[in-house]
C-alpha cells in the first residue's frame, strides 16, 4: 500500500545496480462491462506494463507469463523500484529474459478507469471480484491461458486469493504477500472507515462534486496510512529522539499529500475490500501457494486468525511469517524482495 510518485520512481531507478529491463506500456479497453453492483461501464480501460517476451509451447500456449498485482493506491509501476525490480534483472529469479512479466494498474488506480475520469461517485462500486474478473479479461487479450506465477502485495495479495478462488487453475502457482483471507473487519476495517469518513466529513468534498480537493479529510487518511504502514523497530532506529520523530512525521505527511489519490478515487479504493472473504473457498485453490506475511505488519498482525492453519486448507498451501527486525519494513516488507526471494525460488521449483 505504498505510494510512489513518478519522480520518486525515476530517482529509485537511477540508483539501481543494473540497468532495468525494457518496459512497454499499453491500454486494453473492454466494452459494456457489468459490475457486481449492477452498473455497466460502456468502456473499461486497463493500463498495464510488460517486461520480457512471451514463450509458447508446441500448442501455441504462453508458458512464461507472470502477473504481479499492486496494493491499494498503487500502480504496476511500483514494482519497477530497485528493491523489487532486481527480480527482473539479468540472472534474477524472475529474469525478464526468461519470463513475460505483466504489471497491470487495477481498476480505480493509475491509468485504468476510475471515478476521477469524470463519473465521480456515479462510477460503478467495484470490488475485488470485479477487479480480478477484469484482470482475467486482460490475460485473455494477451493470449495467456494460464499464468506461470501470480504474485500480489497487500491489496494485490488479497486479489491473488480472490483470483485463485474465482478462477481456479488460471495460475500455476500463487504467491500472496501481506494480507489475510478473512473479511476486512476489526482494526483493519476501522482505519479504512475512518479515512473514508474523514473525506466525506470535509465540507470541501461536496458529495464528491468538489472543485477544491478536501485536503483536511485527505490528511487524516495520510496519517492513518503512515501508521498502518509503519515498522516499529525500524522507525525507532530511524527516529530515536522526539525531534527526529517529529521531522519524520512532517516528511511523511508532506509526501503522502503530494502523492495522494483524488479523494473520490481514494474512497473507492478503500471500499473495494468490503466484500472480500475468500476463507470458506480456499480449498478451490489446488495449485502450489506460498503465502508470506510479516510479524511487524500493523494491518495483518500475527494473532489475527490462524493463517498457518488456513494455508493448509489449500492442498498445496504454505504459510511463512517473516520475523520482526530492525531491517524489516512493517507492512511494506512485501516490496523488499530480499526478505522472501528464497521462498519465491522454492515456490517456482515445487510448481515446475
Amino acid at each position: 500500500m505504498r505510494w510512489i510518485t513518478g519522480l520518486a520512481l525515476l530517482a529509485a531507478l537511477a540508483t539501481g545496480a543494473q540497468a532495468a529491463p525494457a518496459v512497454s506500456e499499453a491500454d486494453f479497453t473492454t466494452t459494456n462491462v457489468r459490475f457486481a453492483d449492477g452498473k455497466t461501464l460502456p468502456e473499461l480501460r486497463q493500463h498495464y506494463r510488460t517486461l520480457g517476451t512471451p514463450v509458447k509451447n508446441a500448442k501455441g500456449e504462453i508458458t512464461n507469463a507472470v502477473m504481479v498485482l499492486h496494493g491499494t493506491g498503487g500502480t504496476g509501476a511500483q514494482f519497477l523500484a530497485p528493491q523489487f525490480a532486481r527480480l527482473f534483472e539479468k540472472g534474477g529469479t524472475l529474469d525478464a529474459a526468461k519470463y513475460f512479466i505483466i504489471l497491470p494498474d487495477a481498476i480505480g488506480h493509475g491509468g485504468s478507469s476510475k471515478p476521477s475520469d469524470g463519473l465521480k461517485m456515479a462510477f460503478p462500486a467495484y470490488d475485488y471480484a470485479d477487479m480480478v474478473k477484469a484482470q482475467g479479461l486482460l490475460l485473455d487479450h494477451l493470449g495467456v491461458k494460464q499464468l506461470r506465477l501470480l504474485m500480489g502485495t497487500s491489496m494485490g495479495c488479497m486479489m491473488g486469493f480472490q483470483f485463485g478462488v474465482d478462477q481456479p487453475g488460471r495460475a500455476k502457482a500463487i504467491m500472496p504477500l501481506a494480507c489475510n483471507v478473512i473479511e476486512i473487519a476489526g482494526r483493519n476495517r476501522m482505519w479504512r472507515a475512518m479515512a473514508i469518513q474523514a473525506i466525506k466529513a470535509d465540507p470541501d468534498w461536496q458529495g464528491g462534486n468538489y472543485t477544491t480537493p478536501p485536503l483536511n479529510g485527505l490528511r487524516v487518511g495520510v496519517a492513518l496510512q503512515a501508521m498502518a504502514s509503519s515498522a516499529p523497530l525500524r522507525m525507532q532506529a530511524d527516529a530515536p529522539t522526539r525531534t527526529a520523530a517529529d521531522t519524520l512525521a512532517a516528511q511523511a505527511m508532506e509526501r503522502g499529500l503530494s502523492a495522494s489519490a483524488d479523494a473520490n478515487d481514494r474512497i473507492y479504493q478503500l471500499e473495494a475490500s468490503r466484500n472480500y472473504k475468500p476463507l470458506a473457498r480456499l480449498a478451490r485453490i489446488r495449485v502450489p501457494v506460498t503465502w508470506v506475511n510479516s510479524a511487524d505488519d500493523f494491518i495483518n498482525p500475527p494473532g489475527v486468525g490462524t493463517p498457518d492453519k488456513w494455508a493448509r486448507s489449500m492442498p498445496q498451501g504454505r504459510f511463512v511469517l517473516i520475523p520482526e527486525s530492525a531491517e524489516t519494513r512493517g507492512h511494506s516488507t512485501h516490496t523488499w524482495s530480499s526478505f522472501w526471494e528464497g521462498e519465491l525460488k522454492a515456490l517456482l521449483a515445487r510448481s515446475q
